[in-house]
């Protein structure tokens, strides 16, 4: 999908603030409420937008860690490792990746008391893993780009 300014700038908005009214949003690109609406629904269909979430703070709810996990498997269980992953409520993200390890998960605990069996009774034993290395997050400097701007710094 070919985008243009104003699906740049509706992207950009919503980015920044995901609650804003149509009505707040038209105003902001510089169209009428159902153009904007139409063009908000086709980024939708298109599967630029993919959906609207809620940023929460980790932190303030418990999570006093956070860590990422580098995960090297035999190459015969990835479809086992992967469903594993999906179903684990203390991986907050998976990425399939290059180079020395096969995967790279982000992870959250309460302590280190927590983070350790995790690591050693819950990551090791998933399937295939054959080797984790850990890193502790110590602080959050960014936590995302927005793409919308990301678009605009290639395409100029």
């Amino acid at each position: 999908m070919n985008l243009d300014r104003i699906d740049q700038k509706i992207i950009r908005l919503l980015e920044g603030n995901a609650r804003l009214s149509f009505a707040e949003l038209a105003e902001q690109v510089g169209l009428s409420k159902t153009p904007c609406w139409k063009r908000v629904k086709a980024l939708e269909d298109a599967g630029v937008i993919r959906g609207y979430g809620l940023d929460v703070d980790p932190a303030k709810m418990g999570f006093g860690l956070e860590a990422f996990v580098q995960v090297t498997i035999s190459p015969e269980s990835y479809a086992a490792f992967e469903a594993a992953v999906l179903r684990h409520p203390l991986i907050r993200r998976c990425h399939a990746t290059t180079g020395e390890d096969d995967y790279l998960l982000q992870i959250l605990a309460v302590d280190m008391a927590e983070l350790d069996a995790l690591l050693r009774q819950e990551i090791a034993l998933l399937p295939g893993v054959r080797r984790t290395v850990t890193s502790m997050i110590t602080r959050e400097i960014k936590t995302a780009a927005r793409l919308a701007d990301a678009l605009a710094r290639i395409t100029a």
